[in-house]
């Protein structure tokens, strides 16, 4: 008995003996792979990188920082303050209003002087102003080009070795993008102020009642960055320092909401007037308004694209042509219409004496209209 309990005993004690020595092999085992793992990821420094405009990322952007300041210090030097008196006084203390001294902002386009700004800040065709350009020197300008409705102008000054301005595309701007106003806000003592926000909408109208007369302002540029009264006609800048549009208005009930003139469809106006000098406005003869418009109007005819043809002007181009009011226009020369500055960008882009062709509907009709352009 005493023999079989000793047995057992070093049975036991083997199998532990036994056990123990699998467990050590194991952890020895177990710690060398540990030791030999190559860490190929440096999670530590990981960088997330989000989309923003123009392909950049986040962190090229903050590195860019002083790139961006770069680009607003060279835009500057195309801004210039307009005025319609010839002294306005440089204080804010001053008790003349904006309105009164006519105070604003206009940018340079061209070398040789072609300023354009807001029809509201320089005044009508012929009207007479005054540019103070950078390094302050002030010129009398004359306003040789100007649309109301627009609310844009053109004046020229005699300078030469100007600084110009870049001119962007409007075409394809999205929501969310960053863009920078640049302006004269309150007059000479704020000249060339710099605020910067993000495009918040885009095709936006506006009524406007002013005089006792109503007026509507279609596919603009809405912003948050701040405008002011005297940045009207400054430029609303993207980051790489190209000119998307023309600061025009702000809603004066809210903050944060400011509007701007697509540059595109003043374009083939300044290149008229830089290549030749002058700039001969062809004309349809024709009010339309858009879609946007037309719901402001609460007109019967109800259309989802094209342009409402709301009067045929007698004597004008299109009188003769067989257009008629309620037709809507759908396209030009094969081009597509869908806002009024859509019909006016393409319309600058011709001379008086040209020959399109208006795509139109009547009601369940189909119908191509060919007008000779006149003058306005």
């Amino acid at each position: 008995m005493r023999r079989n309990k000793r047995k057992n005993k070093f049975k036991s004690l083997l199998i532990s003996v036994i056990f123990i020595a699998i467990l050590v092999g194991i952890a020895y085992y177990l710690y060398d792979m540990y030791e030999n793992i190559e860490i190929t990821e440096d999670y530590t420094t990981e960088k997330i990188s989000l989309s923003t405009p123009y392909g950049e990322t986040v962190e090229s952007v903050e590195e860019n920082s002083e790139t961006v300041a770069d680009m607003i210090e060279e835009v500057t030097k195309s801004v210039c303050g307009i005025s319609k008196l010839k002294s306005t006084g440089s204080s804010i203390l001053s008790t003349a209003t904006e309105a009164e001294l006519g105070l604003g902002t206009g940018i340079i386009v061209s070398s040789d002087g072609y300023i354009l700004s807001n029809a509201h800040v320089t005044g009508e065709k012929y009207s007479t102003c005054y540019v103070t350009i950078e390094d302050g020197d002030t010129y009398k300008g004359t306003v040789v080009w100007s649309d109301v409705d627009l609310d844009l102008s053109i004046t020229k000054i005699s300078a030469k070795n100007l600084t110009v301005a870049t001119l962007g595309s409007s075409d394809n701007i999205r929501v969310g993008e960053t863009v920078y106003a640049i302006g004269n806000p309150i007059g000479y003592e704020f000249r060339k102020t710099v605020t910067s926000g993000i495009i918040s909408a885009v095709n936006r109208t506006i009524k406007i009642e002013e005089d006792d007369k109503t007026s509507y302002m279609s596919d603009l540029i809405q912003t948050d960055a701040t405008i002011n009264p005297g940045n009207s006609g400054g430029p609303l800048i993207y980051s790489n320092g190209e000119i998307i549009g023309i600061n025009s208005v702000k809603i004066t009930s809210a903050e944060g909401i400011g509007f701007a003139i697509p540059i595109d469809v003043v374009k083939p106006i300044v290149e008229k007037f830089i290549q030749d000098g002058n700039f001969e406005e062809a004309s349809l003869g024709l009010y339309v308004y858009d879609q946007s418009v037309a719901q402001y109007l609460n007109l019967e005819s109800k259309f989802t694209s094209g342009l409402y043809v709301a009067q045929v002007i007698s004597n004008g181009a299109a009188a003769s042509s067989g257009i008629k009011q309620g037709d809507i226009i759908n396209d030009i020369d094969g081009v597509s219409i869908k806002t009024i500055n859509n019909l006016k960008q393409y319309v600058y882009a011709k001379r008086p004496g040209d020959t399109v062709t208006l795509s139109i509907s009547r009601g369940n009709k189909s119908l191509d209209i060919e007008v000779t352009l006149g003058k306005k």
